[in-house]
């Protein structure tokens, strides 16, 4: 037999305590809770608001961007994305036609912060090169795991590798702008390419093992840079 309660009906607030007796209704006990007018359900769900379809890409993104934080690229999945945004895997498939289209937005969102971390200033502003060697230095510091599995461990044809090398490419014409060189040579071009290389390779071995201070290798970097690109300079003026 279901429970019931008893209460006192609505008719009979009118009327007096003393000359009516207080009626009262049966009200079954159910799981639904009703509405203080009309008696309509009241969902216990919050609903979903909708998101323009760009916010929901760089919310995807966005998410897929911590995960990186956390674990390797292989180990992120799809559901897993889907879940924390509250959505069905079809519908992130709706805005990344397939699983890698989803991993390169991240991989290329990942190079996007570590470009922001060297170059403080902007896309098409001048930084200051000591700001610059600072934010390059303090990224692969914190995320050298991070950036040896995204930027080191690819091959030619990869598409991980092709992200990787328009990174670079990037990186090159920041330090470039950094360095006040509006029109570089060939060859001083590709000197600061392979500075970056060595920089790169420096600055996560100082990251994994912290041979020597911190300043000294801000000063390496410097000054390797300053004599690369002179070097590379009087090349070019020399056999023009």
């Amino acid at each position: 037999m279901k429970s019931a309660t008893f209460c006192r009906s609505s008719a009979a607030r009118g009327d007096s305590a003393k000359s009516m007796p207080a009626r009262y209704i049966l009200i079954e006990h159910c799981s639904i809770a009703c509405a203080p007018t009309g008696g309509l359900p009241m969902s216990t769900t919050p609903r979903r608001r909708r998101q323009h379809p760009v916010e929901r890409r760089k919310q995807l993104i966005g998410i897929g961007l911590r995960m990186l934080t956390e674990r390797p690229l292989h180990e992120i999945t799809v559901d897993a994305v889907a879940a924390e945004a509250g959505i069905s895997r079809s519908l992130l498939f709706h805005y990344f036609p397939t699983k890698q289209d989803f991993y390169a937005e991240v991989v290329r969102a990942a190079g996007r912060r570590m470009l922001r971390s060297a170059f403080p200033a902007g896309k098409d502003e001048p930084s200051e090169l000591s700001d610059v060697l600072e934010g390059y230095l303090s990224f692969i510091e914190r995320r050298h795991e991070l950036y040896t599995g995204l930027f080191r461990h690819t091959a030619p044809g990869d598409w991980l590798h092709d992200i990787a090398q328009e990174t670079r490419t990037r990186m090159v014409d920041q330090l470039l702008l950094s360095l006040r060189i509006e029109q570089p040579a060939p060859m001083v071009r590709a000197a600061v390419g392979a500075w970056l290389s060595f920089a790169e390779q420096l600055c996560l071995e100082w990251a994994a093992h912290r041979h020597g201070k911190r300043e000294r290798v801000l000063a390496l970097l410097r000054g390797s840079l300053h004599t690369v690109v002179a070097l590379a300079a009087d090349e070019d003026a020399a056999g023009s």
